[in-house]
C-alpha cells in the first residue's frame, strides 16, 4: 500500500487546462472521503474539492463549473481536471484523505496528504 503522491502540476497560460492525478493504494478508497487542496503563496490552505464516499462532490464557488473531481478505484487514483484556468489558480495543489471515513476535514493527524504539484497559471 503506498502512500499518496500527487502529478500532473505545471505552468498553463489562462484559458488552459490541467489534470492532476494522485495515486495511493493505501487510501484512494471508496471508505474515505477524498479531496483536493491548495495553497497560494502566502495565503491559506483552502479545500478546494471533494468527493465523499457515497460518490457525491463539492466545490468552492470559485472553482464550480471549472473543476471537476472523480476518482478511479480500481487505479487507486484521484483525479482534478481542472478547465478555464485564470492567475487567481495559481497554487500547490495537494490531494488528501480524510480518515474519519466522511469529509471533516478538520483534524490533519486523521488525514492522509501528499506532497504537492504546484500549479501556475499565466495571463
Amino acid at each position: 500500500q503506498m502512500p499518496l503522491t500527487e502529478s500532473g502540476g505545471g505552468s498553463v497560460q489562462a484559458g488552459g487546462s490541467l489534470r492532476l492525478s494522485c495515486g495511493g493504494s493505501a487510501y484512494i478508497d471508496s471508505t474515505y472521503c477524498l479531496g483536493w487542496a491548495r495553497q497560494g503563496l502566502g495565503k491559506e490552505r483552502e479545500m478546494v474539492a471533494y468527493i465523499d464516499t457515497d460518490g457525491s462532490t463539492t466545490y468552492i464557488d470559485s472553482v464550480k463549473g471549472r473543476f471537476t473531481i472523480s476518482r478511479d478505484i480500481a487505479k487507486n487514483t484521484l483525479y482534478l481536471q481542472m478547465n478555464s484556468l485564470t492567475p487567481d489558480d495559481t497554487a500547490t495543489y495537494y490531494c488528501a484523505a480524510d480518515l474519519h471515513g466522511y469529509c471533516y476535514w478538520k483534524d490533519r493527524n486523521l488525514e492522509a496528504w501528499g506532497q504537492g504539484t504546484t500549479v501556475t497559471v499565466s495571463s
